[in-house]
């Protein structure tokens, strides 16, 4: 689902857990084209409690730090409300936080669009074809 989410930027699981469900303590290397560069970012899952939120933790990419919080609430009628809360630190003081001017409504923007893909699986009939029986 995650692949499907993220379509706009060729994302890709190169490494780690590239299929299935991933859990704590497990990592995923991901490639992905992000401003026109293509990139690797390896993150750790750090933080799990199914089926109320999890955390993924960045390891090596192009950041100094980022981190991704995944809060999953049950709201009324059975439906359920996604928060994410994104951390991160950009690279090389000066420069970096020139690109932060880009990158913090860059990234507000790839969470909305991905955040509707998710929404329309998951209201919809594709939610099916992710299922593990």
């Amino acid at each position: 689902m995650h692949v499907r989410s993220a379509e706009g930027s060729g994302e890709a699981a190169v490494a780690g857990i590239t299929s299935g469900l991933i859990n704590l303590g497990e990592q995923v290397t991901w490639r992905a084209r992000h401003f026109g560069v293509w990139q690797e970012l390896t993150s750790k899952i750090t933080q799990y409690e199914r089926p109320d939120y999890f955390q993924d933790t960045m390891l090596r990419g192009a950041f100094r730090s980022f981190q991704h919080d995944h809060y999953f609430q049950q709201e009324n009628l059975g439906a359920t409300m996604m928060t994410d809360v994104l951390r991160f630190e950009v690279p090389f003081a000066i420069a970096g936080s020139m690109a932060e001017i880009f990158l913090r409504p860059y990234l507000a923007r790839f969470l909305r669009e991905r955040n509707a893909v998710l929404k329309k699986v998951a209201e919809g009939e594709e939610w099916k074809q992710y299922l593990l029986y």
